[in-house]
């Protein structure tokens, strides 16, 4: 499993923090010679007269593509037939379409940075971010790193930001279970200027990549850019620690573009995913049927 990069869904720390939630999460592995080839966690809820429905996000994750596709035409085999709900992550709609999966949702774009030393990653940021990093670190903002407790002001200014905001993400429970499982993995860095907060970030740690989940900046850390030095001392911080990969999360250039900017001011690249399919005995015969370009 060391050798698959598994995002925040699909990742063992997620699955123990769902656990403390009372969310079911199995995990189930393939493997070739010695090691974990493909791998995917299946969340179980109970959604109306669906009943238990079951969901595969952002995966399975394979070390060879053509796995996934080896998945894509077995999965039925272990599964009991309940409806499935598949966000997935590098399957060709076709083979969806072929698979009987009818699609929900059109495929979103996420962030990610490549991490390592930090003159290639300074290299790499946009002339504009650059220049709001060099100001913050003028700036006299003093930034701190210590794991997620609950007593902290993000978790609230999130839950507010997100309603002002009409997004819907991890929510603060969450990521209080997460810290709670998976102790000294769920870190926030904070910024204060002349000792008040300004602007604070919360990333988790999850075997060779991290996650970005919750990061909010009040009016003084705007105008003061300490979003980009949290974000940038994140970033060196999680390559010290041997991460190679940092997930942004979702980049909506139509709802959130100053957002989207910023992410990929960092030099991110984007990924664009493979949309929410739904698996339902009905419905897949009809969906196999389905023009190609509304399964795109």
């Amino acid at each position: 499993m060391n050798a698959l990069v598994l995002p925040l869904p699909q990742s063992p720390e997620y699955a123990a923090a769902c656990a403390a939630l009372g969310i079911p999460v199995r995990a189930c592995k393939r493997s070739r010679d010695g090691d974990v080839s493909l791998w995917w966690q299946i969340q179980s809820r109970r959604l109306g007269v669906l009943g238990r429905v079951d969901l595969v996000s952002r995966g399975p994750v394979a070390r060879d593509p053509g796995d996934q596709d080896r998945w894509l035409g077995a999965w039925q085999r272990w599964h009991d037939g309940r409806p499935m709900l598949l966000n997935a992550d590098g399957i060709a709609a076709a083979n969806l379409r072929a698979a009987g999966f009818w699609p929900l949702m059109t495929p979103a774009t996420v962030g990610l940075v490549r991490l390592g030393p930090r003159a290639e990653m300074r290299a790499r940021l946009r002339q504009k971010w650059r220049n709001r990093l060099n100001r913050a670190e003028a700036a006299g903002l003093r930034v701190t790193r210590h794991p997620l407790s609950a007593q902290h002001w993000l978790l609230d200014a999130e839950l507010h930001q997100a309603r002002a905001k009409g997004y819907r993400g991890l929510t603060p429970a969450l990521s209080l279970a997460y810290a709670r499982a998976n102790p000294r993995r769920a870190w926030v860095f904070e910024a204060r200027h002349r000792a008040r907060p300004v602007a604070g970030l919360l990333v988790l740690q999850h075997g060779p990549m991290a996650t970005w989940q919750i990061g909010v900046s009040l009016d003084e850390g705007r105008a003061l850019n300490a979003m980009n030095l949290l974000l940038w001392q994140a970033m060196g911080w999680l390559a010290d620690e041997g991460h190679s990969v940092l997930d942004l999360g979702l980049m909506n250039a139509d709802d959130a573009a100053g957002m989207t900017r910023f992410k990929l001011g960092t030099g991110a690249a984007p990924r664009t995913l493979g949309g929410t399919w739904l698996h339902l005995g009905a419905l897949a015969p009809v969906a196999r049927h389905l023009p190609l370009r509304l399964a795109g």
